[in-house]
């Protein structure tokens, strides 16, 4: 169990002030402490001789929610330090919205273990976000007081994507709401009339590949990685077909399901996510197996049994024919990741609307939905 400093002189922070409050947090033998406005949290440090200050500090086994921290200290006074001090924020964003409120910068109070320590805790931590981190020594005093040594120089380090284990939490979760599967026989892909203009002028007649947005899970590990084709395969429950309205174009590419999902295929579960409303949407990879696409999902993402999964199937008939099915109650937005030729399908004009509302481009997830956040951030 970590102890609070107790109210007495006032140190500052690296960063930034901090207020007179803290959360009685145990992890990893750490403490947590959030902190905003003028006031300080360091009023409970008393003044006395010099500690030694932590220097050449390495940051190490960076994940999406944790990270280890190291450092070298002169062995002046060294068996005197209790406790290490931690301070760690957000990296100022210049880009950011002013009127936004501010991130809330933490503290972290631990007692001196040794080195290396962990550092875990999705509460302070979010996924590939830049952070910045000072140290310094403290030594707790009879009547409660901490004498502090200097802070440390400033560290900049970047926190890591979701693992296949985070992944397939929100996988299970996908699942509680995926439905009963739907019979579907074509991939779909809509734009406007230009962009398939310039797929036959100047690609070759054929579409190619393109880095996945920002949209979905941030951290998702094929945000502004992987590259690839985005197709649908959603029918409407009454009519078996694709719906005619698109918040992408009024144009649209059409080809047979077994062109791009097949036994030669692999399939991957990438995402689940809302952006505020009761849509779902999960987000599958299709891969030729042996492909550069697949080799990246192999790494990164829980693999799915083609014939026998929640999302999307491909099975044979009694007769040897492929069949398909898509889950019913989500939205299931396909990365296919090798160029695709028009000639395997048509493109026309859709009859529909083109409803930008719903449009997927680089969309935030709603990180307060319960039912499709998992606690390792957003």
């Amino acid at each position: 169990m970590m102890e609070v400093p107790r109210v007495g002189h006032s140190v500052s922070s690296p960063t930034s002030p901090c207020e007179d409050m803290m959360k009685n947090l145990s992890l990893d033998a750490i403490q947590l402490c959030e902190r905003e406005g003028n006031k300080s949290l360091d009023s409970g440090i008393a003044e006395m001789e010099e500690l030694p200050v932590p220097q050449n500090i390495k940051i190490s086994n960076i994940t999406c929610d944790s990270f280890k921290i190291c450092w070298d200290m002169d062995s002046k006074s060294k068996e005197r330090i209790t406790h290490y001090f931690i301070d760690l924020n957000k990296k100022e964003n210049k880009n950011a919205n002013k009127f936004k409120h501010k991130d809330v910068p933490t503290k972290l109070v631990a007692k001196a273990v040794p080195l290396p320590m962990t550092v875990r805790g999705h509460w302070f931590l979010s996924p590939r976000t830049e952070y910045t981190v000072a140290v310094q020594t403290a030594s707790k005093q009879g009547d409660g007081d901490y004498a502090v040594s200097e802070w440390s120089e400033i560290i900049e380090f970047c926190t890591g994507d979701y693992s296949t284990v985070h992944l397939t939490q929100l996988l299970e979760k996908a699942e509680v709401i995926a439905g009963r599967m739907l019979r579907f026989s074509v991939f779909y892909r809509n734009q406007h009339k230009e962009y398939f203009d310039h797929v036959r002028e100047a690609q070759n007649n054929k579409m190619l590949l393109s880095v996945k947005d920002n949209s979905g899970s941030h951290g998702s590990p094929i945000s502004g990685k992987l590259e690839g084709i985005f197709f649908s395969s959603n029918t409407e429950f009454n009519t078996g077909k694709p719906p005619q309205d698109s918040p992408y174009g009024r144009y649209r590419f059409q080809l047979p399901a077994e062109e791009l999902f097949s036994p030669k295929t692999n399939l991957y579960f990438a995402d689940f996510y809302c952006m505020y409303t009761a849509y779902h949407y999960v987000i599958l990879v299709i891969a030729p197996k042996g492909s550069s696409g697949d080799e990246f999902c192999k790494q990164r993402l829980p693999a799915l049994d083609i014939a026998n999964n929640r999302f999307m199937t491909c099975s044979e008939d009694e007769d040897g024919r492929l069949v398909f099915h898509h889950a019913q109650d989500l939205i299931l937005e396909v990365i296919y990741t090798d160029p695709v030729d028009l000639s395997l399908g048509t493109v026309a004009e859709i009859s529909g609307h083109q409803l930008m509302s719903q449009s997927t481009v680089n969309a935030k997830k709603d990180p307060s939905c319960k039912t499709c956040n998992i606690s390792v951030g957003r």
